[in-house]
């Protein structure tokens, strides 16, 4: 318990020597810490959440720009491999962080994500081979260089704070969930239209990034490559019990968490809502990401006290129990209901996700490498659920 309640059994680097410091300090607060915390709130928005709005995205394909050729379930594809890499890269993106190369990841996918949103500005309708490569497998890489990074340093400046920290910043994903959507159809179905639209949103996503990556900074020294290989990751990682059951846990919550940010919009409209309707109020591009960011952060308090366990299983058995009721869910006020109470425990589990498997690291040295593993693992799960659809 002792050991859950601070979250990790953390120690860093002493840069001196390269020994691990028994005694680990970490400032818990002030200043520069709340800043690192506002930066990964702001890559956050930019990313993630730009990624929870392939719900409008996915809603525009199956209705008008890919829909002469292909079908709904070929469009899911899309938004699931992108899903898909922005997990499985961890595995390689988690050990360059631990290595040192923050900034290179950072602003790397940064570029990435700018640079494919103004391709897919320029792609044709049917042209389905263009939208995957640019958004499928060009944003997917780009989030995935920036997310464990933007986790991660928060880990350098927080310990018995830290789920609370992180909680606060991976909130910007579910407000970026909300905006992003909100803008994108208003500019899809209005003046600018499904291309100016997209660029639009590239040039904002550009100047925040910027803002994110300025505020953002290192605090704990690398560890030494001659000490880290993904090799050596998977071999010592796996065979620590706690944390393998932890990653078929997590793989398997993974697999079903996203149905509802695919297709809420698109069942919402089927079901006879409005589409103004659905786009600003049911569909969980704005009620459940509003719901997410209040449940990134409230669960969160109670972490410290009774572990981070303790509150993560019961938020995943309620969010379990919702996706079940989603079969009987056919008018806006169900769907408006559903939508905030998805958002606020699914949103507890993602931004809780992050503490528990650091719960488990060794040292901070790992603490990339740990979380890299595990969404290695859980990506597969996140490309399935979706196309099965």
């Amino acid at each position: 318990m002792e050991k859950e309640k601070s979250f990790s059994n953390v120690s860093s680097l002493d840069p001196s020597d390269g020994q691990v410091d028994p005694n680990p300090t970490f400032p818990e607060g002030g200043r520069r810490a709340w800043m690192v915390v506002l930066g990964v709130w702001i890559a956050q928005f930019c990313t993630f959440g730009y990624t929870n709005a392939y719900g409008v995205y996915n809603d525009f394909y199956v209705r008008e720009y890919l829909a002469k050729n292909y079908t709904s379930s070929q469009i899911s594809w899309i938004g699931s491999v992108q899903l898909f890499l922005v997990m499985s890269v961890g595995l390689f993106v988690g050990r360059a962080f631990d290595t040192g190369y923050f900034y290179h990841l950072m602003i790397g996918g940064s570029f990435l994500l700018v640079f494919c949103l103004f391709m897919l500005s320029i792609t044709e309708a049917e042209q389905y081979y263009q939208v995957f490569l640019t958004q499928g497998l060009g944003i997917g890489i780009a989030v995935g260089a920036t997310y464990i990074p933007g986790l991660g340093v928060i880990s350098h400046y927080f310990r018995k704070r830290r789920a609370l920290a992180i909680g606060i910043a991976t909130s910007g994903s579910a407000v970026g969930g909300a905006i992003h959507p909100i803008m994108l159809n208003a500019w899809f179905h209005g003046s600018l239209g499904f291309h100016s639209g997209v660029r639009a949103s590239a040039g904002l996503n550009a100047v925040l990034l910027i803002i994110a990556i300025c505020l953002m900074k290192p605090r704990l020294p690398p560890t030494p490559k001659k000490e880290s290989s993904t090799y050596k990751d998977l071999r010592v990682f796996l065979r620590d019990i706690p944390y393998t059951i932890t990653i078929i846990g997590t793989t398997s919550t993974l697999a079903g968490l996203y149905f509802p940010f695919f297709f809420i919009q698109l069942n919402a409209i089927k079901s006879g809502v409005k589409p103004g309707l659905a786009f600003y109020t049911v569909s969980y591009i704005v009620i459940m990401n509003a719901g997410s960011a209040a449940g990134r952060i409230v669960p969160n308090l109670f972490v410290y006290r009774f572990g981070v366990y303790n509150v993560i299983i019961p938020c995943v058995f309620i969010a379990a129990i919702l996706v079940i009721c989603t079969l009987a869910v056919n008018t806006a006020i169900g769907t408006l209901i559903f939508a905030v109470l998805y958002g606020f425990f699914s949103g507890a589990y993602v931004s809780m996700l992050p503490p528990m498997v650091s719960s488990l690291a060794k040292n901070d040295g790992e603490m990339g490498a740990r979380l890299g593993v595990c969404f290695t693992f859980t990506g597969e799960s996140m490309q399935s659920s979706p196309t099965l659809i």
